[in-house]
Order: C-alpha cells, then sequence, then structure tokens
C-alpha cells in the first residue's frame, strides 16, 4: 500500500516540480462596426464564429500556427503550455474571415497585429478588436 502512496502521489509532485514549464494566453475580440463609424457604439456587436490566426515565434526560433474561432461574446483565445526555453517570443495575430451574413469587409488598418510576448508564465496578452463592417451600412447610420 505504501509503494501505491508513493507511485499515485509523491512522484507526482515530485515529477510536476522538476519539470520548468511555461503557460501563455492570447486573447482578443472580433466586432461587427454596423455603422461603419470607427466606434464602437450600440448599434455595433460582436461576431460569434469569425476566424483568427495567432502564428507565434518561440525564444527556440520556431514557427507556431494557432487558428482560433471565435465565442459568442466574440472573443477568440489561443493558449500553449511549453518548456520555459520554448516560449513564445514574438506573435502576429491576424483576422482570416467573418462567417455573418452581413459583416464581412475587413475595417481599414486592421490586417494584423504583431507583438512581443514578454509575459510571466501564466498571464495573458490582449489583442487590439479585429472589425469587420457590412458592405452597406444601414439607412439609421446617416
Amino acid at each position: 500500500m505504501r509503494k501505491l502512496f508513493i507511485v499515485f502521489f509523491i512522484l507526482p509532485f515530485i515529477l510536476a516540480c522538476t519539470v520548468n514549464g511555461w503557460t501563455g494566453e492570447i486573447h482578443g475580440r472580433v466586432v461587427c462596426d454596423v455603422c461603419a463609424d470607427g466606434s464602437v457604439g450600440p448599434e455595433d456587436h460582436v461576431l460569434e464564429g469569425a476566424e483568427v490566426a495567432v502564428l507565434c515565434l518561440t525564444k527556440s526560433g520556431e514557427v507556431l500556427n494557432y487558428q482560433a474561432f471565435t465565442n459568442s461574446r466574440g472573443i477568440y483565445t489561443v493558449a500553449e503550455t511549453m518548456p520555459e526555453s520554448e516560449r513564445w517570443d514574438a506573435c502576429l495575430a491576424r483576422p482570416i474571415s467573418s462567417f455573418h451574413e452581413r459583416c464581412t469587409h475587413l475595417g481599414d488598418g486592421f490586417s494584423g497585429v504583431k507583438f512581443s510576448y514578454n509575459h510571466v508564465s501564466g498571464y495573458s496578452h490582449t489583442v487590439k478588436p479585429f472589425v469587420y463592417r457590412p458592405v452597406n451600412s444601414p439607412i439609421y447610420c446617416g
């Protein structure tokens, strides 16, 4: 019984303490700028199901490519756990597509965001929102 206790309870704890792991997270939001006015107003809404690509260069020089979709709150998230020596160094987040029936045109200046990832393990980076616009704004936008 004592050997089972060591194998199942103490050994995993010792192994976890000896691994120098790192965890990071990147998240952001995708919105529809209904009036195409460049500001978030009551007529604007988040886009569920929008696709975002995140490419990250690691400290060891490897390129990692992630694909994420927004949830019902318009938020996408990419997370990774890896050895500290291979953690993210710099990343590029860019919108790929919006599956909304009317809001499908990417707003000006929102083709991608480059950033350094210099957070310690367990912290996240928030990317500025990506904005899509409708082909034609509603009449009430004036």
